[in-house]
């Protein structure tokens, strides 16, 4: 197996295992939050499950986007199916989206009903959640820079925004227990405030997933390295055009060399060949790499 398949295979099982973990996270997360808030009588902490349930569904479907994403290319699918994993990031941001929109339904209509300031001891239950949720993100978003994974940078900043609503859900149950039942609406004020964050989140995560299923433009610093290893495999003289598309882990090439007008064909097929092998070796996260000669 050569480099680019053993480095892509490695980040592959990385990015598998962190979603696995993700999901398992999720799910008892989840069931503390919805248990806590329902016997706490926090109208926040109710929302802030929801947003977890959530986050259990959009694991699921980075998982399973990732898996998806390394079935190998065929008749139909030339370039594999690593675009599954920029449609995954694409579909959780809209789940957060959604999510934050019936936070702030369920929050607006709680503010016009009477309830109980919330229990103290949900206070004890949200802190170690928030402190948990953050070590997540920081170990799911160092994952999705070693592995390139789009839709791990996607699951990481869910885990962001449910920290976010824990500490808003946090900072609305203190206020209505100190200053009592004229201020239990801070709980539902919190819980609205926490999903307006989860809205800009969820941009943050379309913004790039889109762009990938699109081939924005958007890879300069891999356009440079590319052209400083193309140029040093002797006979090539310049490069002229570098168009990369991503899908899934890997970046597709089209590149344009330009080599002496005089070279022969077979000349200039080797050299070609050579370049694939340069650009895979010394930059293995590359997927197909189409060279095209040009004369000088």
């Amino acid at each position: 197996m050569d480099n680019i398949s053993v480095q892509t295979s490695e980040n592959e099982k990385i990015a598998e295992k962190t979603a696995i973990f993700s999901v398992i996270g999720n799910i008892f997360i989840s069931i503390i939050k919805g248990t806590a808030g329902y016997f706490g009588n926090s109208y926040a902490l109710i929302a802030d499950a929801t947003e977890s349930t959530t986050d259990v569904f959009s694991s699921f479907l980075v998982l399973f986007g990732l898996k998806f994403s390394r079935k190998p290319a065929d008749e139909n699918h030339p370039y594999g199916h690593g675009r599954a994993e920029s449609l995954v990031a694409l579909i959780v941001s809209f789940i957060l989206f959604a999510s934050a929109i019936l936070i702030i339904r369920n929050n607006i209509i709680g503010i016009s009903i009477l309830h109980k300031v919330p229990h103290t001891w949900t206070l004890l239950i949200l802190a170690p959640i928030i402190i948990w949720k953050e070590i997540i993100f920081q170990i799911i978003i160092r994952k999705s820079k070693i592995t390139k994974s789009s839709s791990l940078k996607a699951e990481a900043w869910h885990h962001r925004s449910d920290a976010i609503t824990s500490v808003a859900a946090f900072i609305g149950i203190s206020i209505a227990i100190i200053f009592g039942n004229g201020f239990a609406i801070a709980d539902n004020i919190a819980a609205i405030f926490a999903a307006c964050f989860i809205i800009y989140n969820s941009y943050k995560i379309f913004r790039p997933a889109i762009s990938e299923l699109m081939d924005e433009d958007v890879y300069e610093d891999l356009v440079t390295k590319i052209d400083e290893v193309s140029l040093t495999v002797k006979g090539i003289i310049n490069t002229e055009k570098c168009f990369i598309r991503k899908a899934g882990l890997r970046y597709h090439v089209d590149l344009h060399v330009t080599i002496d007008a005089n070279t022969t064909v077979k000349e200039g097929h080797r050299l070609a060949h050579e370049v694939n092998d340069a650009l895979k070796k010394e930059i293995p996260e590359l997927g197909k790499i189409l060279v095209h000669i040009e004369p000088n």
